[in-house]
């Protein structure tokens, strides 16, 4: 009996089941990252220049990488990831994607609450007077096909790294890389060529915020796979431990979902 007591509050038995991080300056430097990326966002929106919100996006990439980096380091040659560490990670990725499903229904209550009961000072009427939406049946019906593609390919990888399929599980990823990225190219084709802009009315405000975000969603995901394809080709991933993998592929799914409830409701519901 004194000997469990003993173990219970014994430092290093605890660090073998519960791993203590070490230090590590990444977390800080990425949220300054993060920061400084919304910066140039509003910067980009109100002065139209891309070379601040560009060399952003390579300061945050960099910094991801490299706390992702360290992450690797200590499941792949540390040995820290027990079960119950990638239990208590799955459990986090969950929270992190409530959470992220809170902050888009926030916007999409905006949306609803204006859309529903439209103001006087639009004209009573939703979209607003001389708002020129964008047809849902063209580029944003393509974009809807590229993201289920790539949630379905993303999902045959999973099967195939469980299959110890590797060919086959790269390519997978490589589709879903290649369908992200022409998700991208095409949302960027769409915004020069909308008809209005982040300043006209609540409309194009609410409008470029819920798909403005979700793109940035997008280009986090994308490199988060990325690092999982770096981890396969490094052969850090086996069959029974991939655990950063599983966290990819549940936020893949998850921006998928929330750009369904953007076509249905912004594009095409939001447009008549």
């Amino acid at each position: 009996m004194i000997s469990m007591y003993k173990n219970l509050f014994d430092v290093n038995s605890y660090k073998n089941v519960n791993h203590i991080v070490d230090y590590s300056p990444f977390p800080i430097l990425l949220s300054l990252s993060i920061t400084q990326l919304l910066l140039s966002i509003l910067h980009y929106v109100e002065w139209m220049q891309t070379w601040p919100l560009f060399f952003s996006l390579i300061q945050f990439s960099f910094f991801l990488w490299q706390w992702m980096y360290n992450i690797i380091i200590e499941a792949a040659f540390e040995g820290m990831h027990t079960k119950i560490i990638q239990r208590n990670i799955l459990t986090g990725m969950i929270l992190f994607i409530i959470s992220e499903t809170m902050f888009f229904f926030s916007f999409f209550w905006a949306f609803f609450s204006f859309s529903l009961s439209p103001s006087i000072w639009f004209g009573c009427v939703w979209p607003p007077v001389d708002i020129q939406c964008i047809n849902p049946w063209g580029l944003p019906l393509l974009n809807t096909v590229l993201l289920v593609s790539s949630g379905i390919s993303i999902t045959n990888a999973h099967k195939h790294l469980v299959a110890n399929k590797r060919d086959h599980f790269h390519i997978a990823l490589l589709i879903t890389i290649f369908y992200g990225f022409l998700f991208l190219c095409i949302q960027y084709y769409e915004y020069n060529h909308a008809q209005y802009t982040i300043t006209d009315s609540v409309y194009g405000s609410i409008f470029y915020v819920l798909t403005g975000f979700h793109g940035t969603h997008v280009i986090i995901g994308l490199i988060f796979i990325l690092i999982c394809f770096y981890n396969s080709l490094s052969g850090n991933y086996t069959r029974q431990h991939h655990i950063s993998f599983r966290c990819a592929v549940w936020y893949w799914h998850f921006v998928d979902i929330i750009w369904l409830f953007l076509f249905g409701w912004v594009y095409i519901w939001g447009s008549r």
